[in-house]
């Protein structure tokens, strides 16, 4: 396999665990891994997406319901996202969870996790296409803190 097959091999995170835990040290492993650790910049890797899909920023901006002025800030990479940013985010670029998790990543955000309520609301909604509002609404019915209230901390 030459170093673009490399590249473009994607390795799951328990096998990128068992190397990591099979090394003779960090410093081998890290050497090793360069390729597989680095993320583009939050605002390039949007931006990119929105290209991909044919979006205009301003179009994900509003379905995700962030203000305007501070999502192309987002955008153009003047101001760095929270976790609940990153997610209104998902919703304005309509995300599956997966796709989601990703995009959490690159924001070096913490990942939806299912055993945590109000992450599997949003995720639910997230993989069955509901909009931003159907999801706060369905967090307020279950007594769950609204993506972007005061409860974000990150």
């Amino acid at each position: 396999m030459d170093k673009n097959e490399v590249k473009s091999k994607k390795i799951s995170t328990s096998e990128l665990w068992a190397k990591l835990f099979r090394s003779a040290s960090v410093e081998r492993y890290l050497a090793g891994s360069v390729d597989m650790q680095e993320l583009p910049l939050f605002s390039e890797y949007i931006s990119m997406l929105a290209e991909e899909r044919n979006e205009k920023a301003e179009a994900v901006i509003r379905r995700g319901e962030i203000e305007s002025s501070f999502g192309h800030k987002l955008f153009s990479g003047t101001r760095n996202p929270s976790r609940d940013t990153v997610l209104q985010l998902a919703f304005g670029f309509e995300l599956n969870a997966d796709e989601t998790q990703q995009l959490l990543k690159v924001a070096r955000a913490t990942a939806l996790h299912p055993r945590v309520k109000r992450d599997a609301v949003i995720a639910y909604c997230l993989q069955y296409h509901r909009t931003f509002m159907e999801t706060q609404q369905l967090l307020y019915d279950n007594h769950l803190p609204l993506i972007g209230g005061k409860h974000d901390r990150s």
